[in-house]
């Protein structure tokens, strides 16, 4: 990875790429431009979906992304949530790939697997939904920690996983919690990935 190359922040390549989901791309990028600390609403199933995760297994499944996996596109965290963009179409098969594979929250009789490490229900946004993604821009203000970039993206094109793909790391998150440690993790923000392994 060069060392000038900065996760938290969109590129104008990438903050280009994120306004062209909106209707008017030009508009977000004057507010951005106004105000790049802004967050802002963008719909999704157009450009990108969005896989929303609790913070924690979407942590480790972003850690099997880049440890083991082809590496992510962009990622954000916000208001506890790990949001991980995807190719359009994944919030629509998704979820039926976990359920087939039997690894979402239920069987397919509605009741509870008992499978231990079970994948903690993902929120998948595609036609019709939009999500809020934190500004371009790392926020000042300490009320917005938690509304970050932790892959930002940084071309007008950026490689976006597929459900098989979510799916693969989404069970492998799994597996990995079943393990507990008594010690601490270390720093969670202090983790870089590397974007030239990217596809």
């Amino acid at each position: 990875m060069s060392s000038g190359w900065n996760a938290s922040h969109v590129t104008p390549d990438g903050a280009a790429w994120l306004a062209s989901a909106g209707t008017y791309p030009r508009s977000t990028l004057a507010l951005w431009a106004e105000r790049p600390d802004a967050p802002i609403v963008l719909p999704c199933g157009a450009v990108f979906d969005v896989v929303s995760a609790p913070s924690m297994f979407g942590r480790r499944m972003l850690d099997r992304l880049w440890d083991d996996g082809p590496g992510s596109g962009p990622v954000a965290e916000f208001r506890g949530r790990m949001l991980l963009f995807a190719a359009p179409g994944t919030a629509q098969r998704l979820p039926a790939l976990l359920e087939w594979e039997e690894w979402g929250t239920h069987g397919r009789d509605g009741g509870e697997t008992g499978r231990t490490g079970a994948v903690p229900p993902l929120l998948c946004h595609g036609t019709g939904d939009a999500v809020t993604i934190p500004a371009p821009t790392e926020p000042t203000s300490p009320a917005r920690s938690g509304c970050r970039w932790l892959v930002a993206p940084d071309t007008r094109q950026p490689w976006l996983p597929g459900p098989e793909v979510l799916l693969w790391a989404a069970v492998r998150a799994a597996r990995s919690a079943v393990r507990i440690s008594i010690f601490p993790p270390a720093d969670q923000g202090a983790k870089v990935y590397d974007v030239s392994r990217r596809r």
